[in-house]
């Protein structure tokens, strides 16, 4: 209740020069200096006159109370809330008192002061009366669009919306939109605009900073709760002025606005690809100019500052920027404009003025009271107090004291402006001492006592940044988000907040994961690669900085985390026999992440009012018979869905259903209506046929349907009822909801409805796409082809025929799916194809497409498949044969064009002759010809003559017979060109040499210039022919007039009759010597040369050369003047001229003489070998050689082995041959390919490892590559070489068979 209402209305602030307020405050800088102006001479000149003035102001306004508006009387129902009210004026201001008996009464106000008294009075009569409950309307929000999580760079514009329906839509009952940032609710600025109405809410970002960064949530008010919705808004730095500068800092906050300074606070930017932070520069701009004037010289490190030399009265723009060693970053939004004013003032201007008592004129003020410090920083403390009850004429001002604890010296501090307000921030103090303070207030008439003084007050010490936060955890949150959670520091030191990085597992990448500090210790990084493993680290930041780096969590990858499901709901009934019912619902909306797999159901019956389960064991389907009813009574059910998270939600309790036999004649309601294929104009609506199918077959289904929200009946989709369990819905409205419900049709008429379908939206999910159906253009295959738009991790495509899964996939059908693709293959298509098929993908918003194949569009498709899998080659001409000279015959045929890559096969008689010299097969490319040159035409080639023809898929056959007359006559061609060719041809003759007995034979074979011959070679004893193959040992050279057969290895076995034949396709020729029995020479003994010695790769070997030597020659080996046999230590052989014995791995024990005995009829020749390194006198013919030799071949450079013989390897892989080498000294190792020395490079890259370990990598082989490679190993004493043939291949050319030829190492003679 009140007497009267006053406003004060007060213009607007007008900014004032400098020189202005210094003129008006010349009147108090004089009161500050009262060392100027006694005391007594204000007192008795001044005050005086200013009094006489108050008397005459105040005279011609004294008046007695009087009411401008009396009171007016009110009729009001009980339970209603009443104000009384009036105005009243007099001077002085009167005194107002309320009178009344009870709520139902006269009430009346009595106004009074020094110069009377006036009343009013009025009526209040309180009826009572039962008014109607009210009952809101209750208004359902339910957002169709969402923002989603956002991420911007500053200076972007960023615009968040959703969509909703409002049921109902009252014009006069519209929600309030109201936006809310990190749970602050926002308001229209330049920086932010919104807007709302029609089913849409906008709030526009325009000009992004990172002070924009946060949770932005909306809330649809209503008068029945709100609807809410949340996302995340990311704002990236922008690029700065020069690379690797820091970003701006953020959240500019402006503290103790006074009439000539501010303090102002900002938030550090994250460094995390950037260097460390220097300090910053604070700017300030006057409001109604572009000038930024930088406040301060140096870079301050501390997020703080406060900013002096201010104008009173002047308003202000302030703004921050951060330096480091790369140069300055873009400056921070400016503050919101700041007035520097006395605090006192903005609470005149804001009607917050206490009329304290009045205070006798000519009389100094109280002392101020509870002076405490509501600040303290490292160089200032804003001290606040309680002003003193005072309402004089005068203006009173304060003046502040400080002591430094312990010095007990008081010392008035400066300011540069009076202190007028009850707030003032002392500065230049020093850091971590002790102060008190006390204040005094003043007026012209003097001082006040001193204020009681403060407890000590310190201020702050530089305590540094905060320690590194704990352990960080990271856990699942979507499949693009991760929850970090942390413990907090153990020094805050001031803590502000914290900022989180991002790394990818392996590399040291690190991305910010938040632009602005997060205060709490949990926070969601949203932006992640599905599938990919992250690590995070954390850091606190206070207004010094950053602290050091957490640890860096353990890696995870980025996965939707698990939730329970959501609950199932629409429980509808589609059998009832009395004694048990068939129930069906629907899935949950949100599966959490995990499919559900079961569920479980509740009862309640009715008539008890209590919920029993169900079931024990859950159920794998949503489809269930709960047995054990009662007929009759009524009950209602609930579900629960289990998946991995655990159980869900329950759903609500069903409606009640009567347990009492369906008996009726129509069908019961169809279940699980869904809808695929979404577009702007049209849906395809699914469902399962009905289990009570009533007194006759189900023959139909109508499909009805509605659109939501608009209290429209259902309405008839299809008026013949359709026969499968499917039907497309067109002609819909984009952008409208439907739902839609399927009823069934027998015999009797529709039966009842199943429930209805989830409502839908008619609109095509943003890049949508269709079927594709068409031709393999390679294979012929006859494919269906799906691209989603959509893909999650355990989305999978599902197709089907008549919209019916396809589970058969022997007939051909062939399913290839990769990322988001999805093909469909027939691989044997025929008509049996034709049809609809459809493809749905899983875990998605409802992704799916169907095509419909026609009958003809697959006769179309199968003709040209047809073509592609059968190719022909177009021949220009059909296989033809041409007789050239010499009898010869040429089969050729000519296609359109061939290619490199083309093969042929040509067959006679149905067997495949092969390219050689009797069938030389050739093709050229640039005419397409492809020839084969048959040699030898002779009566057995008559028959037919077929060349098969393949390049790429294409293919070609063509044929010629050549029998009866037709091969006669080309016989006869042939005859005839083969006999001229021989008739101006020169004759051919031949001589053979006498051969004597023991020496090499020779037979040489003169021809005619120019004649192409082939020397047959047959050993024949007295006439008879032993073998028909050449003789091996023989020696063939060929030259244009002689053919020459050498038999260096004769012996006894050798004896016989040597006959050549030459022929060629005019004849032969034959000539024949005879070798009769033979005695070998008596003198092959004493052609014996000296003992020798030679390394072999597993010992040494002696060896004794002569004219010749066979096995029957009578030859034996001493040692120690005892014979020796041939062992495995021993191996006694020999070649064409010389004997040998090779000693395998020679020791100490070998060390001795050896000698060799040649024996014939009339003597015995010997040679001897001393391996002891001594001489001593022989019978026979002696040499001696040292132990040094022997010991060359036991130190020399060896292979001991690892080598291949032959080695297959693919293009573009890598080869390492490796084997173990020894010798002492250590040998060297060397390479060649194809006898040149390989260089080591890039490519090829020769080692030997601890002396024995010796490699050869090829890298990236190439088809050049191939050849045979040697290494060589070799020391002083000799050494050893091994062959390795090499064998690249491309990759998908089948492997080469290369058969490994055996190569025995060769020993390498000493450098010695």
């Amino acid at each position: 209740k009140f007497s009267s209402m006053s406003a004060v209305k007060v213009a607007r602030y007008k900014h004032f020069s400098h020189d202005y307020h210094h003129v008006e405050s010349k009147y108090v800088v004089k009161e500050y200096k009262p060392q100027h102006v006694s005391l007594c001479a204000l007192k008795g000149s001044f005050v005086h006159k200013k009094m006489s003035e108050k008397y005459v102001r105040e005279s011609s306004m004294i008046r007695g109370p009087k009411f401008l508006v009396r009171l007016r009387s009110h009729t009001v129902f009980e339970n209603t809330p009443i104000k009384l009210f009036c105005t009243v004026e007099g001077y002085p201001t009167p005194t107002v008192r309320w009178c009344d008996i009870n709520d139902t009464a006269m009430y009346t106000a009595v106004a009074a002061n020094s110069h009377g008294q006036a009343s009013t009075q009025a009526s209040v009569i309180v009826k009572n009366a039962i008014l109607p409950e009210i009952k809101y309307t209750k208004i359902t929000i339910t957002f169709l669009e969402t923002f989603n999580v956002t991420f911007g760079k500053e200076e972007d514009k960023v615009t968040l919306q959703c969509t909703m329906t409002i049921s109902p839509n009252l014009a006069n009952l519209q929600p309030e939109a109201l936006w809310y940032r990190d749970e602050h609710l926002l308001k229209e600025s330049k920086w932010v605009k919104m807007e709302s109405g029609g089913g849409v809410a906008k709030l526009t970002l325009t000009h992004l900073h990172k002070d924009d960064e946060g949770l932005y949530t909306l809330r649809m008010v209503t008068k029945g709760g709100d609807a809410v919705h949340s996302a995340y808004v990311y704002v990236e730095d922008g690029p700065p002025p020069v690379p690797l500068a820091p970003g701006a800092p953020m959240d500019i906050k402006i503290h103790d606005a006074n009439r000539d300074y501010v303090i102002v606070s900002w938030k550090p930017p994250n460094t995390t690809t950037e260097g460390p932070i220097i300090g910053y520069f604070v700017d300030r701009c006057e409001v109604g100019t572009e000038n930024w004037a930088q406040c301060n010289d140096q870079p301050i490190k501390i997020c703080k500052y406060p900013v002096s030399g201010l104008f009173e009265g002047h308003s202000y723009y302030f703004r921050v920027r951060a330096v480091n060693s790369r140069g300055i970053s873009r400056p921070s939004r400016m503050s919101e404009p700041i007035a520097a004013l006395d605090p006192t003032e903005f609470e005149r201007l804001h009607g917050k003025v206490a009329f304290p008592k009045f205070v006798p004129e000519g009389t100094a003020p109280g002392a101020p009271s509870k002076v405490h410090a509501s600040e303290t920083d490292r160089t200032y403390v804003v001290l606040s107090w309680t002003p003193p009850q005072y309402r004089g004429r005068a203006p009173m001002w304060y003046y502040i004291e400080k002591c430094l604890v312990g010095s007990g010296s008081w010392q008035k501090v400066s300011t540069k402006v009076p202190v007028r307000s009850p707030r003032y921030a002392v500065f230049d103090l020093a850091e971590g001492k002790e102060y008190q303070f006390r204040v005094l207030s003043a007026n012209m008439y003097g001082n006040s006592d001193p204020s009681e003084a403060t407890g000590p007050i310190k201020t702050q010490e530089l305590r540094g940044v905060p320690s590194a936060p704990g352990q960080v955890v990271a856990t699942r949150d979507t499949d693009t988000s991760v929850l970090i959670q942390w413990d907090p520091p153990k020094q805050p030191n001031n803590l502000i907040g914290y900022y989180i990085d991002s790394c990818v597992k392996g590399s040291k990448n690190w991305a910010s994961a938040n632009h602005k500090p997060n205060k709490s210790t949990k926070f969601v990084v949203h932006g992640l690669t599905t599938g990919e493993s992250y690590v995070f680290r954390v850091q606190a930041i206070n207004e010094l900085g950053l602290s050091d780096e957490s640890q860096e969590s353990a890696p995870l990858s980025v996965r939707a985390a698990l939730k329970k499901p959501s609950a199932p709901y629409d429980i509808c009934l589609l059998n009832c026999d009395g004694n048990s019912m068939v129930l069906n619902w629907k899935q949950p909306l949100r599966c959490g992440g995990a499919q559900v797999t079961e569920y479980y159901i509740d009862k309640c019956n009715l008539a008890k009012n209590e919920w029993r389960e169900v079931n024990i064991p859950p159920i794998k389907e949503r489809l269930y018979k709960v047995d054990n009813l009662t007929e009759g009574a009524a009950y209602k059910f609930r579900t629960y869905g289990l998946s991995l998270a655990g159980l869900g939600d329950v759903s609500d309790a069903s409606a009640a259903f009567q347990c009492k036999a369906w008996t009726m004649a129509e069908p019961g309601p169809p279940f699980d209506v869904t809808l695929c294929e979404v577009r702007d104009t049209s849906a395809v609506v699914q469902w399962k046929a009905p289990l009570y199918s009533g007194t006759s077959p189900v023959a139909g289904y109508t499909v009805e349907m509605s659109k939501k929200g608009s209290g429209q009946a259902w309405a008839g989709v299809n008026e013949v009822p359709v026969n499968h369990l499917y039907h497309k819905v067109t002609g819909l409205e984009a952008g409208q909801t439907y739902l839609f419900r399927v009823r069934g049709v027998n015999a009797s008429g529709a039966g009842a409805a199943s429930a209805a379908s989830d409502p839908v939206r008619a609109q095509a999910l943003p890049g949508t796409q269709e079927i594709q159906c068409g031709v393999d253009a390679e294979t012929g295959d006859v494919y269906l082809s799906f691209e989603s738009c959509q893909m999650t991790e355990n989305s999978q495509f599902a197709w089907q025929k008549s919209y019916t899964e396809i589970a058969d996939f022997s007939k051909g059908l062939v399913l290839k799916t990769q990322g988001s693709h999805s093909t469909l293959f027939f691989k044997n298509p025929d008509l049996e194809d034709v049809g609809t098929f459809s493809v749905s993908v899983t875990h998605t918003d409802g992704v799916s497409a169907s095509y419909k194949i026609t009958a003809e569009e697959m006769q179309r498709m199968l003709t040209l498949s047809h073509e592609i899998r059968n190719p022909i080659i177009p021949l220009k001409t059909e296989l033809a044969y041409k007789i050239l000279e010499r009898g010869r015959v040429r089969f050729w045929l000519q296609a359109e064009a061939i290619t490199k890559a083309v093969t042929y096969k040509f067959f006679a008689n149905n067997k495949e002759l092969a390219n050689c010299e009797q069938t030389k097969m050739s093709h050229d490319v640039a005419t397409g010809v492809i020839e084969m040159v048959l040699d030898h035409f002779t009566e057995d080639s008559e028959g037919t003559f077929t060349v098969q023809v393949q390049d790429g898929r294409g293919k070609a056959q063509s044929s010629l017979v050549l029998i009866g007359d037709a091969f006669k006559a080309a016989l006869a061609e042939a005859e005839y060109q083969r006999k001229e060719y021989i008739r101006v041809k020169e004759g051919a003759s031949a001589n053979a040499k006498d051969l004597k007995s023991g020496d090499t034979i020779h037979v040489h074979h003169r021809c005619p210039p120019l004649l192409l011959l082939r020397l047959f070679l047959f050993i024949c004893a007295i006439g008879a022919i032993r073998t028909k193959s050449p003789v091996i040992a023989g020696v063939f050279s060929d030259a244009p007039q002689v053919t020459m057969f050498n038999c260096s290895t004769f012996s006894k076995k050798d004896v016989g009759a040597y006959k050549a034949t030459i022929s060629d396709d005019r004849g032969k020729d034959v000539s024949q010597i005879n070798v009769m029995t033979l005695c070998f020479s008596s003198s092959t003994g004493s052609t014996a040369a000296e003992l020798a010695v030679h390394c072999t790769a597993e010992g040494i070997m002696l060896q004794c050369h002569m004219k010749y030597y066979t096995e029957e020659m009578k030859i034996h080996w001493l040692f120690k003047e005892a014979k020796v046999s041939s062992s495995e230590r021993l191996r006694i052989g020999g070649a064409p001229t010389m004997a040998t014995i090779e000693i395998v791995e020679p020791t100490d024990k070998d060390k001795g003489v050896f000698t060799i005995e040649i024996a014939d009829a009339e003597k015995t020749y010997a040679r001897s070998l001393n391996l002891t390194g001594q001489s001593k006198p022989h019978t026979h013919t002696h040499t001696h050689t040292h132990w040094s030799t022997v010991s060359s071949a036991k130190h020399r450079g060896k292979v001991v082995g690892g080598l291949p013989d032959v080695v297959t390897i693919m293009e573009k892989k890598t080869l390492s041959l490796t084997c173990t080498v020894c010798g002492d000294p250590k040998p060297m190792v060397s390479w060649s390919k194809n006898d040149q020395e390989v260089e080591p490079g890039d490519q090829y890259v020769i080692a030997l490892d601890s002396g024995k370990f010796a490699s050869l990598t090829i890298k990236g082989v190439s088809m050049e590559d191939s050849g045979k490679y040697t290494m060589t190993v070799q020391n002083k004493y000799g050494g050893e070489s091994v062959d390795i043939i090499v064998s690249v291949y491309k990759h998908g050319d089948r492997l080469p068979e290369v058969k490994p030829v055996p190569t025995p190492k060769r020993i390498l003679p000493s450098s010695t």
